[in-house]
């Protein structure tokens, strides 16, 4: 039960692949196209220190993705996020 009183209903594995599937194939084919793009793109061009370090922190992704952790999404949470800085709404000028 929830707080509100209402019933949490359990789905199986099945039918969270039954619903997701189509998506999920979708925005790894597109993961996956962006990354040859960017991969021809640096063929030709080396990237910059910037995208180097972004590009690296796709692949720590990828990695935290293909782990069997039961916390995939909260390590891909903390990969992406910024360090907290008590001073953060003066150098976002909030």
């Amino acid at each position: 039960m929830t707080p509100e009183g209402k019933t949490i209903t359990e789905r199986t594995g099945d039918s969270i692949i039954e619903e997701s599937f189509l998506e999920v194939r979708a925005k790894l084919l597109e993961v996956a196209a962006t990354l040859d793009r960017i991969d021809r793109a640096s063929n030709e061009t080396q990237l910059s220190e910037s995208a180097n370090e972004q590009r690296a922190l796709l692949q720590q992704a990828i990695e935290i993705v293909r782990s069997s952790s039961s916390e995939r999404a909260t390590e891909l949470q903390h990969l992406f996020s910024r360090e907290y800085k008590s001073d953060w709404r003066q150098t976002f000028g909030l």
